[in-house]
């Protein structure tokens, strides 16, 4: 078995260094195993094919010295995607306002599986506005939870844009 954790900490601080933040690491069986690095970019542009490229060069570099996987693997490099995955309690606080699908290891309120707008993080719980009202779920208790696809894309966060800040100071730029 494979410990992604210790993945995780042998190639995120390379990829911060790059510029991209490390949504997940997950190694998936089947007739080849694959090591799947799920990235997206530290300025929250769209992350590109040469994104990934650059990506999978440094990892592959990386795991090819460090050798923490014993059997054969195939690498994939991938972004997020529209049913970005919530992998960090900073996650939920960064998607407030956006739908999600939560499913906990325990049942809250007689249920584990919940559907709702995401509320951000109060003390060590996610807050979700779900057809029942407001509903507070435990970090810990969360298996799996992603963003959902929604015709109604209000409080979607912002994203920052590719033109550089022309008021930033520059040496040229005494503003």
């Amino acid at each position: 078995m494979v410990d992604t954790n210790s993945i995780v900490q042998i190639i995120e601080p390379s990829l911060q260094a790059m510029g991209y933040r490390l949504v997940r690491v997950l190694m998936t069986g089947g007739h080849r195993a694959t090591l799947q690095i799920m990235t997206e970019r530290l300025d929250d542009l769209p992350i590109t094919h040469d994104d990934c490229s650059q990506i999978s060069r440094s990892v592959s570099a990386i795991l090819d010295v460090v050798d923490p996987i014993a059997s054969a693997y195939t690498l994939e490099i991938s972004s997020p995607g529209i049913d970005r995955p919530l992998v960090r309690a900073q996650d939920y606080d960064r998607f407030a306002g956006l739908e999600a699908k939560i499913e906990l290891t325990v049942a809250v309120g007689g249920r584990r599986r919940f559907r709702g707008r995401l509320l951000g993080t109060s003390e060590g719980a996610v807050l979700i506005l779900t057809e029942a009202g407001e509903t507070r779920l435990p970090l810990d208790a969360i298996a799996r939870a992603k963003l959902i696809l929604t015709d109604n894309p209000i409080a979607a966060p912002p994203q920052r844009s590719a033109r550089p800040d022309v008021t930033a100071r520059s040496p040229t730029n005494k503003a």
